[in-house]
């Protein structure tokens, strides 16, 4: 039927009346070839301007970069599932039999969730890159949504990491790191072949979940505005030149280090929104990227947009 209606052209009733059903059904399942995977859609833009500026970024910063294409008028919310989708291609070009992903929980990597598609890989795993709980809540529900919609699409065994976003205190984390449970779970993260991750910021309408669930403090944000933080990866926080040590709020987090992240060969960030665009540029700066997907207004930012000696932080005590 699929094949009758994008191929033949025929239309639902025609294809209705051969098949001897309603004209609902063939809806119906016309729908489901597409979530199946059986029928893929793409759309080419129709003008250069996104690729001119992704080989921009790309031979700027030493990335493959996509840049989509969105109207001028787009919410930050529409520009979320533009680049959710694009970014879920990739995922789809990238990953492959007996490959492991290593997913940073957060708003962005949970729109890309919902926009995989359906497709077995044969010893394919996902593992949860940084914990998820707080003093309010536990994580493990918020997490294991964004985690199983990836192991559902891919048919892959699922690792969770069962640890605070954050610790109390530093000697915690360092005792918690010996536990062979744990360290199971880090062996996966640090062998992964593909990590995916957001930028974390606090500005914008889709504000970064770090900064809207619980999991900072007043001191908290005192201490990142006075380490001049501009934004996170893995829920580690960076500043404007990409550095991330002797920030006190890392000697407590579970994301993984920007070294132990920059050991996993292709690290895919997903950006939607201008208030983004400080956070980027560290991220960039510490290498923590090979493939970036952003929207083109970002892009454009991202290309025009000067250092100066002291960049501003994006929180204040």
């Amino acid at each position: 039927m699929a094949r009758r209606y994008w191929l033949d052209r025929a239309t639902m009733e025609g294809i209705a009346a051969e098949e001897g059903v309603s004209r609902s059904t063939i809806s119906r399942m016309l729908d489901a070839a597409r979530a199946t995977g059986v029928v893929t859609v793409s759309v080419n833009p129709v003008h250069g301007r996104a690729s001119a500026m992704g080989a921009e970024l790309g031979h700027r910063y030493g990335i493959s970069a996509r840049v989509v294409p969105v109207p001028d008028d787009a919410s930050d919310l529409v520009r979320l599932q533009l680049v959710a989708t694009e970014t879920a291609g990739l995922l789809d070009e990238v990953m492959g039999a007996g490959m492991t992903l290593a997913l940073a929980w957060g708003t962005t990597t949970s729109a890309v969730g919902q926009h995989l598609r359906a497709r077995p890989l044969r010893d394919a795993h996902v593992v949860q890159l940084n914990g998820a709980m707080n003093t309010h809540s536990s994580g493990i529900g918020y997490g294991s949504d964004v985690l199983g919609r990836f192991g559902t699409a891919w048919d892959a065994q699922v690792h969770h990491f069962p640890v605070p976003a954050f610790f109390d205190r530093p000697e915690t984390r360092q005792a918690m790191w010996r536990e062979r449970s744990v360290r199971r779970v880090l062996g996966i993260q640090q062998a992964a072949d593909v990590a995916l991750f957001g930028i974390g910021a606090v500005a914008g309408a889709v504000p970064s979940r770090v900064w809207t669930e619980g999991y900072l403090t007043p001191g908290d944000r005192a201490d990142l505005a006075a380490g001049h933080v501009v934004g996170d990866v893995c829920t580690v926080f960076l500043r404007a030149d990409g550095s991330w040590e002797g920030i006190p709020l890392n000697a407590r987090t579970s994301g993984l280090t920007p070294p132990a992240l920059r050991r996993i060969p292709r690290r895919v960030c997903a950006v939607a929104g201008s208030h983004k665009v400080v956070g980027l540029a560290a991220a960039l700066a510490g290498r923590l990227v090979t493939d970036l997907v952003l929207d083109e207004r970002t892009a454009s930012e991202l290309l025009v947009r000067r250092l100066t000696k002291r960049p501003p932080a994006l929180w204040s005590p």
